[in-house]
Formats: C-alpha cells, structure tokens, sequence
C-alpha cells in the first residue's frame, strides 16, 4: 500500500490556532490596521481577463528588485516566507545532511529540513536569548547544508548584528545561510546592503507584517545570481498567484503608509514593555512587532482572560526557554492602549489568586 516517505511520517505537523479568530487579533503578528489604501483600490479595479491567466511573475521581480537596488536575477517571489524556506531546502538538501537552527525560533525551518530527510542540529540561545554564536560555530560540520536565522527572531523579538551573520556564512560555505528579515521594518537593519554578501547567503522578506498582505501570501527570497537560478528550477513559474502580483506594486509605492505604521508599533512596543515593567512581568526587548512576557503558570488563564476581553494573544509556553510565556502583538497605537487596559484589568484579577509572574 501507499505509504509516506519515513521522514514525512515522523514530522511534527504545525497546525497553527487559527480557528475562532474573532476580537483583536495580536497572536500572529499580524497587522492591525491592514493594507494601503492605494493596495485596495488595485484590487477594485481588477478584472476577469487578470484571473483568467496564469500570472507573470518576472515583470513584478524586477520592480521589487530596484526597490531594493538588486539585480532581477537575485531576486525570487515567493508563495509567502514558507515557501522560500522550502525552495531552499528541495535544492541543497540531500537525506542525510543536517540543518542547524537556534532555538526557538519559527517552527517551517525545521519542518521543511526534515521533511528533506535532514537531521536537526538544533542550538539553543543563551541566556536572555542571545545568539550563541561559538556554539553555533562548532556545531557546522561538513554536512551541514542548512543554517536558518530568524533577524529580529520569531517569537523572542531577539536581533543578532549583521557581522555576526556575515561571520556564520563565512563559517560554512557549504550550507545555504537564510537570513529571515520577516520583521526587517520594526528593527531597521539589513543584510541586503551588505556589498560582500558571500554567495551562500539567503535573505528572505515577507509583505505579510509591515504591509499587512499575509492574506495575499506573498514573499521575495534574495541571494546571488548564480545561486538563485538553482532555487529558480525547484520553484513553479507560477507560485504566485495573480492578484498578489497586481496589487504588490502598490504596496511598495506607498511606503508613507508603511512608515506611518510602523512608527505607530515601535511607540507601541516601548509603551507595552513600559506597562510589563510597572506591572512586574519579565518581558524581553523586541525588536519585532511583538512582545515576548513570561506570565507564569497563569499563561493559560491568562490568555484566556484576554480573550473574554476580545483580545487575542499567542501561548509560547512549549518553545525552548519559554515556559509560561505569551507573545503580544503591538499594532496601532488605539490598538496598543486597548491592549494595556485590557492587561491591567486580568494582571489585577489573576494575582488575586497569586498567579501571575510567579
């Protein structure tokens, strides 16, 4: 009989909670007040000769790569992050071959390696989730083909400076070294400037955060030319769907929008780790559009609370290092201070039972 191949069978499936979505969504760091104006106008004015065909890509790849003053053959659109990650591994990963990730992190990186048939080197953060780089280092060996970081991290907020990354492709030249910039807009720092960017080095950006597109899916993979037309052979010439194609010019054009907004969070970010501090829970800084805080063993409850209060948040107590965790997400500012009164109110309720920041 038909049977799955063992690496397949053995994989933990990922099955985000992504049913009974309503209230204020802050659990999948999404944004808050949508797309840009001038991204809905698109949308109205498409028609059914556009989804009548198969979409071009190419034409859209080459305004995405002089926003961000690239080559077009460095430059791949992707069907969201995901599926860069996983055109990375269908092209450099053999069954056998190891992926090294530092954990936590996003939880597509390891699934997308294994289901490769790698086996997983995972590296745990320091203390405070620092990078470990010497630990990192002395885990590549010659099987290495695969080296994941998330840059601001997913779900600590953690940043690690680019020279460090630099210094990690160096390090291992025969892996694919994916830099995930999903969160690039909230932290500011890149490795796309980087003139001396080896050619093992990835970066992957997403338009599902800052842009608020992540219903549209769609995502851009970067790294050398020559590299890129390996990727460019395991991805389908249609992997991006029509209207995704269409309204994303728009959203790059906008980039008042996009500013706006994210000015918005990082206000919000500060405040919400302000309102931690006063209310006594350990937070860690972020550098992301959302806030890691270690509730207790209240987590649960918690969470809960919040969601009788129309707010929904996401449960990270099963993440390495993150016992009694919840991750927050910061949006618009009304959204931030809808937020904070909501907290006070279940902080004051659940330490009536001495739950809370235990």
């Amino acid at each position: 009989m038909l049977e799955a191949r063992s690496a397949v069978k053995s994989l933990h499936a990922y099955r985000p909670p992504l049913a009974g979505r309503q209230g204020l969504r802050l659990d999948f760091n999404e944004s808050t007040i949508g797309c840009s104006p001038r991204v809905l106008a698109r949308l109205r004015s498409l028609d059914a000769e556009l989804l009548a065909r198969y979409p071009e890509r190419e034409p859209v790849e080459a305004e995405v790569a002089d926003f961000f003053g690239l080559d077009a053959a460095q430059v791949l659109l992707t069907n969201g992050v995901d599926e860069a990650i996983h055109l990375l591994c269908a092209t450099y990963i053999d069954p056998g071959d190891e992926a090294i990730i530092v954990v936590p992190t996003f939880a597509m990186y390891a699934i997308f390696a294994q289901a490769e048939g790698a086996r997983l080197i995972p590296v745990h953060s320091r203390d405070n989730f620092s990078f470990p780089l010497e630990e990192l280092l002395s885990r590549i060996s010659a099987r290495t083909r695969l080296i994941a970081v998330a840059n601001p991290n997913n779900p600590t907020g953690a940043a690690v400076n680019c020279e460090i990354l630099l210094q990690v492709a160096h390090a291992a030249p025969q892996a694919a070294v994916l830099v995930d910039e999903a969160y690039f807009e909230f932290h500011g720092e890149t490795m796309l400037n980087r003139s001396a960017r080896p050619p093992n080095l990835f970066v992957a950006r997403t338009f599902s955060k800052a842009y608020g597109l992540a219903g549209l899916r769609i995502g851009v993979l970067v790294g050398d030319a020559e590299q890129m037309a390996m990727v460019r052979r395991v991805a389908s010439p249609y992997n991006v769907n029509a209207v995704a194609l269409a309204v994303l010019p728009e959203a790059l054009r906008d980039q008042k929008y996009v500013e706006h907004y994210v000015a918005e969070v990082e206000n919000g970010r500060g405040v919400l780790e302000q309102e931690f501090k006063t209310l006594g829970l350990h937070y860690w800084p972020s550098r992301a559009n959302f806030v890691l805080v270690r509730v207790g063993p209240a987590h649960a409850e918690f969470m809960q609370a919040l969601r009788a209060r129309g707010i929904l948040v996401r449960d990270r107590n099963s993440d390495p290092g993150c016992e009694g965790c919840v991750r927050l997400t910061v949006g618009s500012n009304e959204h931030t201070r809808t937020l904070i009164n909501a907290l006070r109110d279940v902080v004051r309720e659940l330490r009536d039972y001495r739950e809370v920041g235990a």
